[in-house]
């Protein structure tokens, strides 16, 4: 697909992930003012009126769902009832009037949350349905992972274009740190960070520290979303990862370095640890869209807890 004479929808695009998303299309050669971002003020995906009226609007012949609500372990045990309703209506919503409206393509971005929770490692697409999701990331994984089903069928019976994608955990300058909703490695950098400024001893952190995590940084995961855009015209779920895991004893562990904490790391077991292990197979990103995670991790931890210093943001927003 040539994006350049598209018109974008981008839900979610004001977010964190969004924005790197916005940038990466204009590196593309995409202008701002081919490129829509739906606000929620505006726009409330979860109501089937507020979604038939963005596509009357808007009129976009490609649209890439980044919408989402979820949170770390604590807002996923807090919100499985709101996750999973939130998620559900959303993607339904939007794929339907996709296909009313005769949308060129529709790009859907999935979740590593949707495998099952003793998935065999590394994690491949063929295993998305060998087994239930960690309980704690259900609700959401589960959500996300139906409009996979909902797009085949689509595909099948209306040739409604998709492609799909399954990022692992992200993150990178913009991430979100707040505390009740943050995912784990802003949620760390925060309290290193806090726990150096204040002259604490000691930092308390949830669970034992030894399940495993893989991360990717955010321009990656921006990239693999703008290449599967491109090329993929089939909902075939595609793993974005760079397939490297760290436990997050030893996560915490480089990031307190990385902070300059030189306090102790104490752990609460009565915290749930989630998912025993996550490492993605990348193998089919590099066959089917040519791509690849780039940047170093120790790196994108440095930019990240720049950020976090300065309070900047690293990307502006698109203009909707």
């Amino acid at each position: 697909m040539n994006l350049q004479s598209q018109r974008i929808c981008i839900t979610g695009g004001a977010g964190f992930l969004g924005r790197y998303v916005c940038q990466a299309l204009q590196q593309r050669g995409v202008s701002e003012d081919q490129i829509f971002v739906p606000r929620k003020k505006d726009f409330d995906l979860t109501h089937e009126t507020d979604v038939q009226r963005l596509y009357e609007q808007v009129r976009p012949t490609v649209v890439i769902h980044l919408a989402a609500e979820v949170g770390g372990i604590g807002a996923n045990r807090a919100h499985p009832g709101r996750f999973f309703y939130a998620n559900m209506a959303m993607g339904m919503n939007m794929v339907e009037e996709a296909r009313k409206h005769n949308l060129q393509k529709f790009v859907h971005t999935g979740t590593v949350c949707a495998y099952p929770n003793l998935a065999s490692v590394p994690f491949k697409e063929s295993d998305l349905w060998n087994g239930y999701p960690e309980a704690t990331n259900a609700p959401y994984g589960i959500a996300k992972k139906a409009l996979f089903v909902m797009l085949d069928g689509y595909k099948r019976e209306y040739n409604l274009n998709s492609s799909v994608v399954v990022p692992v955990n992200l993150y990178g300058p913009g991430d979100n740190f707040d505390p009740e909703t943050s995912h784990v490695i802003p949620a760390l950098i925060r309290k290193c960070e806090e726990a150096r400024v204040a002259g604490h001893d000691s930092i308390t952190c949830w669970g034992t520290g030894s399940p495993s995590r893989e991360f990717l940084y955010v321009k990656d995961a921006a990239r693999g979303i703008v290449a599967a855009t491109e090329k993929m015209d089939e909902p075939l779920p595609i793993n974005l990862g760079t397939g490297n895991e760290i436990t997050i004893k030893n996560l915490i562990t480089l990031i307190a370095k990385l902070v300059g904490f030189e306090g102790d790391i104490l752990w609460d077991a009565t915290k749930p640890d989630g998912q025993p292990r996550r490492q993605l197979d990348t193998s089919l990103a590099a066959e089917k869209l040519g791509w690849s995670a780039q940047v170093d991790f120790e790196q994108g931890l440095k930019k990240t807890i720049e950020h976090w210093r300065t309070q900047t943001k690293e990307t502006p927003p698109c203009q909707s």
